[in-house]
């Protein structure tokens, strides 16, 4: 008989609350023990996995997931198994994509996986989601991250290293690659015919006064760039130095429009994203919102 049977069960969201870690956390350390491996889109469990007890139950809205039996609870809270000798470190990621450690960093840290501490380098939420594990130097004790071999597979941070390389696709492909249909179809209805001071193409007049006055204050920016997560959303602007991401909204009132809009600012409070959205009313005065908006982030603009 299974020793598991009529144990109660626990989601990995109830496992996650009560080892106060993310789910994505969770997900990574139980894939690491090779309990599960993913598959396509979704989590499957192996044989550890299911002699361990987990098990698939249906959800009518969300369909098949993986329980687990609560005794599993006291062994994760317990084995404390260290399983960052089995990780990825910067340097190994960098010799896979022919890139140093030092780049390899600052393109995790543009993409806000990483932040930098005070003798080295820290995880953040969205990079422990990512695989990200937090370690420390034995000798030196200074702060390092270690990685599931999944990040060197992860399209967003595929992507950016291709982009550093100049190893990028045809402009047009790249407008439309990773983008569901409607934000195909909204990017066809206002193509970049307007040519901002930086060199930038945007998509209109609003978006070519924001990056003009990004551009005169000095701040380092990008212009629709792709947000490191599953979902396929892509910013206005995204200003690297403290990781904050700025839209535009006009006054389209198409379905479509704004269904893409609670969708995209649904995907940003998921994961927590900091956000600045402007309308034409604050685009009209951009000296007075912008630097406000902006130094609640910790941005100056003096």
């Amino acid at each position: 008989m299974n020793q598991h049977h009529n144990m109660k069960e626990l989601s990995t969201t109830a496992l996650a609350e009560k080892l106060n870690v993310t789910s994505q956390e969770l997900f990574q350390r139980r894939s690491n023990l090779g309990l599960i491996v993913r598959s396509d889109k979704a989590w499957e469990l192996t044989t550890s996995g299911r002699q361990k007890g987990g098990l698939y139950k249906d959800h009518e809205k969300w369909g098949k997931y993986i329980v687990w039996p609560e005794s599993f609870l006291d062994e994760l809270n317990n084995a404390n198994i260290d399983v960052s000798q089995h990780l990825l470190t910067s340097t190994s990621i960098g010799k896979n994509f022919d890139i140093s450690a030092n780049k390899t960093n600052s393109i995790l840290s543009e993409l806000g996986l990483i932040e930098r501490g005070l003798k080295g380098w820290m995880v953040t939420k969205l990079g422990k989601g990512m695989g990200g594990v937090q370690c420390e130097e034995k000798v030196s004790g200074a702060p390092y991250v270690r990685w599931s071999e999944s990040i060197i597979t992860n399209k967003i941070v595929v992507s950016s290293i291709k982009e550093m390389k100049g190893d990028v696709p045809s402009p047009v492909l790249s407008q439309t690659q990773n983008i569901t249909p409607i934000g195909i179809e909204i990017r066809d209805k206002y193509p970049p015919t307007f040519k901002a001071m930086d060199g930038h193409f945007v998509r209109s007049k609003a978006e070519m006064l924001i990056d003009n006055w990004l551009y005169y204050v000095g701040l380092l920016h990008a212009y629709e760039r792709e947000l490191p997560v599953e979902e396929n959303v892509i910013s206005d602007f995204y200003i690297p130095n403290g990781k904050v991401y700025i839209e535009y909204w006009g006054y389209d009132n198409d379905s479509k429009y704004t269904s893409r809009k609670e969708e995209k600012l649904a995907i940003y409070k998921k994961h927590e994203f900091h956000l600045i959205q402007l309308t034409d009313k604050e685009v009209q005065n951009l000296d007075a919102t912008l630097p406000r908006l902006l130094l609640h982030f910790g941005i100056r603009t003096e």
